[in-house]
């Protein structure tokens, strides 16, 4: 069992304690909350209370957390779209929607059962649930992926990813007009205090730095080109949003919202666009690195999505 406390803070609103609840612990859906509140793993003020319940301030909420059991990885015989394949390492342009490896409610149709089909050996360094995977990029993100086949290439990898040496281009759709046309965003980022769930510009973060470069501007969108410098998690997410352009079509940092579009005539016209790319414009185009063996510079880079033209030309 793993066991969690929250305190209410003293300035919190009333709130129903499942919603409460998902919203600071990652990965817990109010659905299994409520499964734990009608088991009486969840406590409030040491006595057990409804999924109806509402928060107040200073509770004390104490979470009990029986602990997964282990899970067997299966291969599945998924489509992968190979860009690179060598005795070292593989690079697979992920399609959005796809998650990279699994992971509570995610044990299948992921992009490690896929590399389990496919490949015979991957390297074991990030364990049996994370095998090959070097790096992550978000379920909704498409792009390339860099996986190892081995313990000796993840190493060699891993460490260019510490010291800030692989070249990796993004490229977005944001809200507005950037008043730059080339900047770089420095930040700390953490986890947010008023949802565990996302990722914010925070004092105890950790340093987080994007270079951007504008590409076109339209009515009311703008289409640019990131390079990460760090690699913290929703990193151009969350920065996009700090700037005041956040990612077209992202629900979880505000990017879904047509009202950013300013007057009704484009409002009509971004809420159509909304339904073309049901999710955020965000594309890991580029990567380039020193490969693990040869020692010589690669650099692999991939089309846009279908969605993602779609959204352009209607742009254009």
């Amino acid at each position: 069992m793993r066991q969690h406390q929250i305190i209410v803070a003293g300035n919190q609103r009333a709130e129903r304690l499942d919603a409460f609840i998902s919203r600071q612990i990652v990965n817990l859906s109010r659905s299994r909350v409520q499964q734990l509140l009608d088991q009486s793993m969840i406590l409030v003020n040491q006595k057990s209370v409804s999924k109806s319940y509402k928060i107040k301030p200073h509770d004390v909420i104490d979470i009990t957390l029986p602990i997964p059991e282990k899970v067997e990885m299966e291969a599945e015989d998924i489509p992968l779209n190979i860009v690179f394949e060598d005795a070292d390492i593989l690079i697979v342009n992920k399609p959005a929607g796809m998650v990279v490896h699994p992971a509570y409610s995610n044990w299948t149709g992921t992009m490690v059962n896929a590399l389990l089909h496919h490949v015979q050996d991957l390297s074991g360094i990030n364990g049996e649930l994370r095998p090959g995977i070097v790096h992550r990029i978000d379920k909704d993100t498409s792009g390339l992926l860099l996986v190892a086949k081995h313990d000796k290439a993840h190493r060699f990898l891993s460490s260019l990813f510490k010291t800030h040496t692989i070249e990796r281009e993004y490229w977005t759709i944001v809200w507005g007009k950037l008043k730059k046309k080339k900047g770089t965003i420095e930040t700390l980022i953490g986890r947010s205090p008023k949802d565990r769930k996302k990722f914010a510009v925070v004092k105890e973060g950790k340093t987080a730095i994007t270079h951007y470069e504008l590409i076109s501007t339209y009515d009311f969108l703008s289409l640019v080109k990131l390079h990460l410098e760090t690699g913290r998690t929703h990193q151009i997410r969350v920065h996009m949003a700090h700037l005041g352009h956040p990612v077209f079509g992202d629900k979880t940092y505000g990017g879904d919202n047509p009202n950013l579009a300013g007057a009704d005539k484009k409002k009509k016209q971004a809420l159509k666009i909304l339904e073309l790319m049901p999710r955020q414009a965000l594309h890991a185009k580029t990567l380039g690195f020193v490969h693990p063996t040869t020692r010589k510079k690669v650099t692999f880079d991939s089309e846009l999505p279908e969605d993602f033209k779609l959204v352009i030309r209607q742009l254009e």
